[in-house]
């Protein structure tokens, strides 16, 4: 038997690991439980010229395809959008680009804005403060000033726009659109120990320099030195119920397969708006015969990702390729409702340095630009590091009908049901890619871009997992309350992106971990005045 803890977090990703470290400063014993191990950096692919064929192997972004055995398959063949996740400690920051936005003001208030959703229980200005500890914790880079968003001060100056920034952001000038450098972790001074980015390229997965912040090497040293304890190789398999409805704690499996308990006095959640819901939804009992914290049946409905329609061409003058990291800007030209067009809500447009030699001489051939015969190396040094491209990363709404469920048939390595993603893109979305499309084509003909093509959306693009037990004041329309709090039972919390009530047009670590380290600092408050449970 396991001793009993005070908080029990499952997952040690970006929203776990923020609440560890947060909770810390309560002296409560506090303990995580992640299914996978740690990376080392020197396992990264970017040690090896072979960085690029192990994209397709072991650190594929795809869980299907790398196959760990810390990993858990994942059933979506119904759905035109993969999921990409990671599981190990820090979670999915060890594959993300570090792009690094927050939600903007308007995107918690989408009801009143536009008719559409619901608004969130909580608002930007609420957040400010916790977006904020959360940069510095981070290591945001970026440029002071933009006028699309609130101001705020990153820590550290923007990444260079590098020769692919420069062509595309004379474009927009001629256009007239706005654009500005992203912000970004990725650490372009040394910070808190961390090396600055020294342009080894190819940022996802993992970064062999530190530049990139993941929360293995920002969040967690903190957690552990002020008294959390992680624990590695624990695959959890349901959450536990006492007499009176409260949470007990969580059945999981140790690495050696042997089934442990590990009891709590309060279980907080984190792991991603597929994973939570898969748990959850394992979580029977007599009390919750459909899954835990799930009597309003919302439990893995109103899935939503971000649909991106990623267009790109290629230009005479050699470009970035993949040398630095993959986003260096961004426009929100398009992101507000604007009634002329066929669509409401928008996007953003997210700027792409290339992409590599491997990854351009596939998508080239399957494209039917690059020949094979005696022109195939004059066509591929003209394609190869000539590449610019823009993604339009769409807002999708939530809809019921997109969900997670538990798979009948497909299981992990430990006999767990996997989770089965049911997905289908929106008129809304569709005619919203359609204009992004178009928008993207006027910036690279402008830039002086030939060879347009478009993929659309991104096959695996399922990074963004978010909506599938979200947050409400009212108990039959939510999982969660304005604080993260279930409606079912009182002493378990959800902080992942599944809380999320509408998804924005941006990418959503950022807001995640504000929203986490917000909960955990209502935890406290209330513990602290008794109000907890009430």
């Amino acid at each position: 038997m396991n001793d009993k803890v005070d908080v029990l977090i499952i997952g040690s990703g970006a929203s776990g690991a923020a609440a560890a470290w947060s909770l810390a400063d309560s002296k409560m014993r506090i303990l995580c439980l992640e299914q996978g191990d740690w990376v080392k950096p020197t396992d990264y692919p970017s040690n090896g010229r072979d960085w690029e064929a192990r994209l397709f192997s072991d650190f594929a972004i795809n869980p299907n395809r790398r196959a760990r055995e810390t990993d858990y398959p994942i059933n979506d063949a119904n759905s035109p959008i993969k999921v990409v996740n990671f599981n190990g400690v820090g979670g999915g920051t060890i594959m993300y680009t570090a792009h690094y936005p927050r939600l903007k003001p308007a995107d918690f208030k989408v009801h009143s804005l536009d008719g559409v959703a619901d608004d969130w229980p909580v608002d930007y200005d609420t957040l400010e403060p916790f977006f904020s500890e959360n940069d510095r914790m981070m290591g945001v880079s970026g440029l002071a000033g933009d006028p699309a968003y609130p101001f705020h001060q990153p820590p550290m100056p923007p990444m260079p726009l590098g020769k692919t920034g420069q062509r595309i952001g004379a474009a927009m000038n001629k256009l007239g659109w706005h654009w500005w450098p992203s912000d970004s972790t990725i650490a372009t001074e040394d910070y808190e120990g961390r090396g600055r980015c020294i342009n080894l390229g190819h940022c996802t997965p993992g970064c062999a320099q530190g530049a990139k912040a993941s929360t293995d090497i920002t969040y967690w040293p903190a957690a552990i030195r002020a008294g959390v304890e992680l624990r590695t190789r624990c695959r959890v398999r349901e959450i536990t119920l006492d007499e009176h409805g409260m949470a007990s704690g969580a059945i999981y499996y140790d690495a050696k397969g042997e089934e442990q308990f590990q009891p709590a006095e309060l279980v907080i959640v984190a792991c991603n708006g597929v994973g939570t819901p898969r748990l959850l939804l394992n979580s029977q009992s007599g009390r919750f015969p459909n899954g835990l914290a799930n009597s309003t049946d919302l439990v893995g409905r109103n899935l939503m990702f971000h649909p991106y329609a990623y267009t790109y061409g290629y230009v005479d003058e050699e470009m970035d390729g993949n040398r630095g990291p993959i986003l260096c800007l961004w426009s929100q030209e398009f992101y507000e409702t604007d009634k002329a067009r066929d669509f409401v809500r928008g996007y953003t447009f997210q700027i792409n340095r290339g992409t590599a030699s491997i990854v351009e001489a596939i998508s080239s051939t399957a494209a039917g630009r690059l020949p094979f015969g005696e022109d195939h190396h004059a066509v591929y040094r003209r394609l190869l590091n000539h590449r610019i491209g823009l993604s339009a990363i769409c807002e999708d709404l939530p809809e019921a009908h997109n969900r997670v469920t538990l798979d009948p048939v497909l299981k992990d390595s430990n006999g767990i049901p996997a989770p089965r993603i049911d997905y289908t893109l929106s008129d809304n979305s569709r005619r919203m890619m359609a204009h992004g499309i178009a928008r993207a084509t006027t910036v690279l003909e402008t830039a002086g871009a030939k060879d347009i093509s478009t993929e659309a959306p991104i096959l695996n693009g399922g990074w963004h997992l978010l909506g599938t037990a979200r947050m409400g004041n009212d108990p039959e329309r939510s999982v969660v309350n304005g604080w993260g709090r279930s409606h079912d039972v009182k002493n378990l919390f959800i902080v992942d992106g599944s809380i999320w009530v509408t998804s924005g047009g941006v990418n959503p670590t950022s807001t995640i971990q504000a929203l986490s380290l917000w909960i955990a600092d209502n935890i406290k408050r209330r513990a602290a005045d008794g109000t907890l449970f009430d």
